[in-house]
């Protein structure tokens, strides 16, 4: 029973903040290309702005990965 809730916090640890992530990139995409039709100088501040969310995913994974390694 304890593997099986480890395993659930570690899918629950990853997928969380996926579905943020897809949300808030979804609205940083919309208005970054928005942005980058009206001043195209912008375009790298967009790109940069568009990795950030990406970070939750890494840390949720790192967190997936501790969780497993703990049921060894």
């Amino acid at each position: 029973m304890e593997k099986a809730l480890i395993g659930l916090a570690a899918a629950l640890a990853v997928g969380i903040p996926a579905l943020a992530t897809a949300y808030a990139q979804a609205k940083i995409g919309s208005a970054g290309a928005a942005t980058v039709a009206e001043k195209p100088e912008t375009s790298a501040i967009m790109i940069i702005l568009e990795a950030i969310p990406e970070t939750m995913v890494i840390l949720g994974f790192v967190v997936a990965i501790m969780l497993i390694l703990q049921l060894g």
